[in-house]
């Protein structure tokens, strides 16, 4: 839609706005295929779905709400009655990039944790989610360059910080770098378990 990388994702955003019925449409269809995604990694044996939203925290609250949220709900409902062998439903997380100010529409399309980028600290946004949610983050993935000292101290914070939740699952606040080296993040997986 963009024609490449976008920043800003005029574009999409301009669709949502001038023919909401084409956006509505092109939801449904997104929604059902990454729903028939989700449904078959759990099959496979995947213990939890996420669904990735990488450009959900360029729209406002309100464009959320009424044009993304509602898609999203559609695409977790491909996974939400499947019961593991121990009878218990999957749990579901919802991740977005740069969605401070989503999180509690993000926790609203029905999930069990929602996950946190970098930009926010967890205690913050536990309070923004009610401090009755689960945060899944939120390592910031430039740091895995830096010194381990720096790292830990990091890592140590997000872990203290993520203590505001009811639960947390640590993890990057987005994706892994190519560069990084394995061996820190078999660091930062020790520095946990310790």
């Amino acid at each position: 839609m963009e024609g490449g990388p976008s920043k800003d994702h005029i574009a999409a955003r301009g669709l949502m706005h001038a023919d909401p019925d084409a956006w509505d449409a092109l939801m449904r269809w997104c929604a059902e295929i990454t729903g028939v995604f989700l449904h078959a990694q759990v099959m496979a044996g995947a213990s939890a779905a996420q669904l990735f939203d990488s450009w959900a925290g360029g729209l406002s609250l309100a464009d959320y709400t009424q044009r993304v949220a509602p898609a999203s709900a559609l695409a977790l409902d491909h996974v939400r009655t499947i019961t593991a062998a121990d009878g218990r439903t999957v749990p579901l997380v919802h991740f977005g990039v740069g969605t401070g100010e989503l999180l509690g529409a993000m926790h609203d399309v029905g999930v069990d944790a929602v996950g946190v980028d970098w930009r926010i600290p967890l205690d913050e946004a536990s309070r923004r989610l009610g401090g009755s949610v689960p945060v899944q983050g939120n390592v910031d993935p430039a740091l895995l360059a830096a010194p381990w000292p720096i790292l830990e101290a990091h890592v140590r914070d997000v872990l203290e910080r993520g203590k505001a939740a009811p639960a947390h699952i640590l993890n990057l606040g987005h994706g892994v770098p190519p560069e990084t080296d394995p061996t820190v993040l078999t660091r930062i997986v020790d520095l946990v378990r310790e």
